[in-house]
């Protein structure tokens, strides 16, 4: 596959899998504690002219969490994705930034969101977060790819390379 079909194919796989499963662990670089949390994405596709070519991603939190107090001007996000089936893996690097706009609030808003807020959207401790997204590093598992690795390893063929050119793409999301 050319490299712009593969980068393609990846980028729609991943904004295909976050929709069906949109769990992602987050946290920012340049903290003092910079660990990942698990947090659930909401996108917004009302800016992406094609649904397949992603959206904004948006996170509901606390405004007492560790994360969103940490957010500030110039810090940089870090976060990973592991699809439901585990064959598709993204790195993805971007900002964080608090959004006060309670129309974006009531649009996103959902019963799963609600769960975890005792007082609904007028909780004084909703807040919501926008992933600014620069770039992402996507990967493609394939069933059976360690007997091509163990194949390829018996043929003095680097399996790693050859799977990483087929399977890998870094792409703006």
């Amino acid at each position: 596959m050319a490299d712009a079909n593969r980068d393609q194919e990846l980028k729609q796989m991943f904004w295909k899998e976050l929709a069906s499963s949109p769990f992602m662990m987050i946290g920012l670089q340049g903290v003092e504690d910079s660990r990942t949390r698990p947090w659930t994405a909401q996108i917004d596709t009302a800016d992406a002219g094609d649904k397949e070519d992603g959206g904004t991603i948006y996170f509901f939190g606390s405004k007492s969490d560790h994360l969103v107090q940490g957010i500030s001007t110039g810090n940089r996000a870090v976060a990973t994705y592991v699809s439901k089936g585990h064959d598709l893996f993204a790195h993805i690097h971007g900002t964080l930034e608090l959004v006060n706009d309670r129309a974006l609030v009531d649009k996103l808003w959902n019963p799963f969101v609600a769960s975890w807020y005792k007082n609904g959207k007028d909780d004084p401790e909703v807040q919501l977060v926008r992933f600014d997204t620069d770039k992402a590093d996507i990967w493609k598992s394939e069933s059976g790819a360690t007997l091509v690795a163990a194949a390829l390893k018996m043929l003095g063929r680097d399996p790693g390379e050859d799977h990483q050119r087929a399977n890998r793409a870094e792409v703006s999301v």
